[in-house]
């Protein structure tokens, strides 16, 4: 049974020392995969410790991204969906074992009449995905509304049956949404964004497009995995579907929402629904070597020691993360504005990059005259301080402590690598050469090439260009 756990002084010393590196390796990841833009967030300890945003917010007009632009969160609206459905569960609204049609009257008679509120939340009725015409993906046709989505459901809805297996279905809740509107009495919309946007003071969060505020969105990108060049997607309204598909956020209100799925905290939910919500319900794909579980409206897995929780988003132009230590709070929420944009491999290096610090929290290591990014013709090395470790990390590279040199100070001038992979430099020294005011002008080791601070590199190579 998972409990909740306080972060130590130590711990959280740690943790906001580490934000800075964090920082610095979601900005280089940015530019690295030519991402138009990221936004970014992490809170723990009760509130938000550090968010940003990095590159623009669209392509054809250059405008800089900031925290305050909106993202089409996508899938992450199943968390809403379902976070609402045991809202309505707890105030005797709704039954776990209801049956559809109790609640959606014109599903009586089909095949898909019986399939629970419970094997729609884990995606256990055996629902096809989208419908046999799903093109609205790609913006041909209007996404369906409620009439559409009835008959789908009635005419082609049933794919196997329930309780067979994971089968991940968006028709299958946006049932749910028509669930949740039937059962409150005021629609889905209306419904989650007072009860879960509301509750929680998520100004910049909404269960669909929100057409007043087209300016503060962000643009939607294609991916350079069709074509040479992005273009911008219009963002539609996603009708019928928007409890599976059509919330938009921030990265800042997104950690504060997963936060309020922390046990103990029970501004949305008892710690008894969140424990039964965040189960592991399915394993998602038997025949993948890495282990990945669907709970009740929320992915569950294994990052290292923590069970985390959350989902991911993928919307015509905007690829989201978003997740959560529910024993400790830490919550992590990345966002990015192409149909490629990276967000699960960033969000999770975020988490791995926080844990690899609590290893061996703060003590008496200071290094921080050493730490930088440096560069060379061979690449990109940064030497950061990690809890209470000097380490040298690639950044270049998708997990961000894959392949970590650690490092201790030799002199006053000099680090030495002390572990790492036998092909490095273990043993050698990394030579410093400073100004006068202390600011790092070259190092020389690692092979005995000398490297430079990035934008010495980069002015350098402008130069014989």
């Amino acid at each position: 049974m998972t409990e909740p756990r306080s972060y130590t002084p130590a711990e959280i010393a740690t943790l906001e020392a580490a934000l800075s590196y964090a920082e610095r390796w979601l900005e280089h990841r940015a530019w690295a995969t030519r991402t138009p833009g990221v936004q970014a967030a992490i809170a723990f300890d009760g509130g938000l410790k550090w968010s940003g945003a990095f590159g623009v917010a669209d392509l054809s007009t250059g405008a800089e991204l900031t925290n305050d632009h909106l993202f089409r969160i996508a899938s992450h609206s199943k968390t809403f969906t379902a976070t609402a459905i045991f809202q309505l569960v707890e105030s005797g609204a709704v039954g776990l074992h209801d049956a559809a049609e109790l609640h959606v009257p014109e599903l009586a008679g089909s095949p898909l009449a019986a399939v629970t509120v419970r094997e729609l939340l884990g995606h256990s009725a055996g629902i096809i995905r989208d419908g046999l015409d799903g093109d609205y993906w790609q913006h041909i046709g209007a996404f369906p509304d409620e009439d559409a989505i009835v008959r789908i459901l009635i005419d082609e809805g049933k794919v196997f049956e329930p309780n067979d297996r994971f089968k991940y279905t968006n028709i299958g809740y946006s049932l749910l949404g028509l669930i949740v509107g039937a059962a409150s009495g005021v629609g889905y919309n209306a419904y989650v964004a007072t009860e879960i946007c509301e509750r929680l003071g998520l100004s910049n969060t909404g269960p669909e497009l929100d057409e007043s505020r087209a300016s503060e969105y962000a643009a939607a990108h294609t991916g350079l995995h069709t074509s040479q060049e992005r273009t911008t997607i219009p963002h539609v309204d996603t009708r019928a579907m928007a409890s599976a598909t059509g919330f938009y956020s921030t990265a800042t209100d997104l950690v504060a929402y997963f936060g309020a799925h922390a046990f103990g905290d029970e501004r949305l939910l008892t710690d008894s629904s969140k424990r039964l919500q965040q189960r592991q319900e399915w394993q998602t794909d038997p025949t993948s070597t890495k282990e990945g579980y669907y709970g009740l409206g929320m992915i569950a897995e294994k990052v290292g020691d923590r069970s985390i929780i959350g989902h991911s988003g993928g919307y015509p132009g905007h690829i989201t993360r978003s997740l959560v230590d529910p024993a400790t709070g830490l919550a992590v929420s990345v966002l990015t504005n192409s149909i490629d944009g990276p967000a699960s491999d960033l969000a999770l290096g975020v988490l791995q990059l926080l844990d690899y610090a609590l290893e061996k929290p703060l003590d008496s290591v200071d290094a921080a005259k050493f730490t930088g990014r440096f560069a060379s013709m061979w690449g990109v090395m940064d030497i950061a301080q990690l809890g209470d470790r000097i380490v040298a990390i690639h950044p270049g590279a998708i997990s961000p402590v894959a392949a970590v040199d650690t490092l201790i100070i030799a002199g006053p001038n000099s680090l030495r690598f002390e572990s790492g992979s036998g092909y490095g430099s273990i043993g050698e020294d990394v030579f410093y050469e400073f100004d006068e005011s202390g600011k790092v002008l070259s190092i020389k080791g690692g092979g005995g090439m000398t490297m430079w601070p990035i934008e010495t590199y980069r002015a350098m190579e402008a130069g014989r260009e």
